[in-house]
């Protein structure tokens, strides 16, 4: 009875670890603007969007569709080792989010707290995190480099699988 136990145990314990990571989706060099970059059709499935910069100036974009009334959750993080935890803030990308009504966000830097991501046992310092209500329709986010550096921003919280479509440019 105590090796079923055990191994029911284990099985709970190790077969959660999948649902808890978000989807990931890497943007390309090709991903500038929001219109040509993919699109999350239900933004409140978590995605884990992956972007990398090489210069100063370089923007990747995509979207993401919220109906009226729903959660808009976006978190920004980066990976707790070198050379990303040692980049000053204003070194860091810049992430701007547009809203249906063309109302314009920019994440500001207000924390550097270690989170540790079970799946892929990452350590990530989330750096800015944004909840609130969305409007109905498609939310726009642009990040502009200041400099080398690879970010992660964490999109929606539903654990269930999510589509992505990407233009066919």
């Amino acid at each position: 009875m105590k090796k079923l136990f055990a191994a029911v145990l284990a099985l709970a314990i190790f077969g959660m670890a999948p649902a808890s990571a978000h989807q990931p989706v890497d943007l390309l060099d090709s991903d500038t603007t929001p219109t040509v970059g993919p699109l999350l059709v239900d933004g409140t499935v978590s995605f884990a969007i992956r972007a990398s910069f090489t210069k100063p100036g370089q923007k990747k974009a995509f979207r993401a569709g919220l109906q009226e009334g729903e959660q808009l959750d976006v978190q920004y993080l980066i990976i707790d080792k070198k050379p990303e935890n040692k980049l000053k803030n204003s070194k860091l990308p810049i992430l701007v989010i547009t809203s249906p009504s063309g109302k314009k966000t920019t994440m500001k830097f207000t924390e550097r707290t270690e989170f540790l991501e079970t799946y892929s046992r990452t350590m990530y310092l989330y750096l800015s995190r944004i909840s609130e209500v969305a409007e109905a329709g498609i939310y726009s986010f642009v990040i502009t480099a200041r400099g080398k550096a690879a970010i992660t921003l964490g999109v929606g919280v539903k654990e269930v699988p999510g589509d992505v479509v990407r233009s066919s440019n």
